[in-house]
């Protein structure tokens, strides 16, 4: 056999074993840290704080492929809350945006995975480009209740935080000032 055949044919052997070793998108979600991790092409870039399924529902653990994406989207068993970016991945289960950017970190969800919404685009476009080469996995348990929750401290901070019905809803948002119902909203979460 001629020595350039042997040569060409170790070469692309040494430089087949420089390639990627996991090639696409995927991105983690780690129940237990309350994180999800995004690697691509191999290589880590980003992570960031997450809310899963609070205390009576669940975030379901395993690997999945993006069944499909929204830009805008409204929860229709949720009372129409928004999940803007919302990458579905298992039936209504989803990786989305939440303005409720005060709960990552901790569960909070009905089940879905929140993200901030800034977090959310990123993510989104990345997968968009890349919907076909892009797994999900999600690992991990609840982690246990916060301690701070069940303080004397954190009821009573809690307490503080609602409202009476009257000072709810005695004015109804005028034009001067249209994310009014939206803040009220997240007040009473």
């Amino acid at each position: 056999m001629p020595r350039h055949i042997v040569a060409v044919a170790a070469i692309a052997v040494l430089l087949g074993g420089l390639a990627p070793a996991q090639a696409g998108i995927v991105v983690t979600v780690d129940k237990t840290a309350q994180r999800l991790s995004v690697v691509v092409d191999g290589a880590p870039r980003y992570q960031w704080p997450v809310s899963t399924a609070r205390w009576g529902y669940r975030t379901p653990n395993g690997t999945y492929r993006p069944q499909w994406l929204a830009r805008k989207w409204f929860s229709r068993k949720y009372d129409w809350s928004p999940m803007p970016y919302s990458i579905f991945f298992n039936g209504g289960f989803a990786i989305h945006g939440s303005y409720e950017i005060s709960h990552l970190g901790r569960p909070a969800s009905h089940g879905c995975i929140r993200l901030h919404p800034q977090n959310a685009a990123v993510l989104f476009a990345l997968v968009k480009e890349r919907v076909g080469d892009t797994t999900i996995v999600v690992t991990g348990d609840r982690p246990e209740r916060d301690v701070r929750s069940r303080s004397p401290r954190g009821h009573a901070a809690t307490k503080r935080a609602r409202r009476s019905f009257e000072d709810t809803f005695d004015a109804a948002p005028d034009a001067a000032e249209p994310d009014r119902a939206r803040r009220l909203w997240e007040n009473l979460q």
